[in-house]
Order: C-alpha cells, then structure tokens, then sequence
C-alpha cells in the first residue's frame, strides 16, 4: 500500500507510477538507507539538462553556445529546483534519516533539488 502523501504527491505531478518502488527510490536520500536515490538523480539531471537545452535551441535560434550554456545554468541550477520541491511538497515526502531529518535536511536545497532530478 503506498503512503498517502507519495499518492498525493502522484496525484500532484498528474501520473501514477507504473513502478512504485522506483519512485520510493527517488525520494530517499542516501542516509535512509542502500537504496537511495543517487543513481536516479544521475539520470535525471542528464534529462532535465537535455530537454532544457533542446528546448532553448529551438527557441533562440541566434543565440551562441555559450548564450545557450549560461540561460540553461540559470534554468536548471539549485534554487530553480529548490523552488520546484516545495511547490511538489517534496519536503513532506523525502526519506531521510533520523539524524538527518532532525538536523532540517527536509528543508535543505540541495537535497530537494537533487530530490527534484531523481523524480525526473
């Protein structure tokens, strides 16, 4: 049975995981446990960085490399993913450690931006 704030999350995000234990996996950072979502995070960071770049070379046709380089930085870079989190509620749905959680980690940027690529 799958919590009722991971539902809720689905629900939120508009899809329904067609492998649960996958999307369990991204939102456990790797101080709960072996299965975290580090490798998740991998992937999605290459996805997000992939669309973000294909869609801004389709929307700026003159741009240079390096225009493109620093408009997808700004896009895709900590806070941007940080805010992401907390509109998807991540912070109520990260597994942490006790230790962790107790010291504020549902609320640290990084681990909720990187909580935001393991999703992707």
């Amino acid at each position: 049975m799958i919590d009722p704030s991971v539902a809720a999350l689905q629900q939120r995000l508009g899809l329904a995981f067609a492998q649960p234990e996958l999307l369990e996996r991204a939102l456990t950072h790797r101080s709960a446990g072996a299965l975290h979502n580090e490798r998740l995070e991998f992937l999605g960071d290459a996805v997000l960085s992939l669309a973000v770049s294909g869609l801004l070379y389709e929307r700026f046709l003159g741009s240079d490399e390096g225009d493109l380089t620093r408009v997808r930085a700004h896009l895709v870079r900590e806070d941007s993913l940080h805010k992401v989190a907390l509109q998807l509620g991540l912070p109520d749905v990260m597994r942490l450690s006790e230790g962790e959680s107790r010291g504020g980690g549902a609320q640290r940027a990084s681990i909720l931006a990187d909580g935001v690529e393991a999703l992707i």
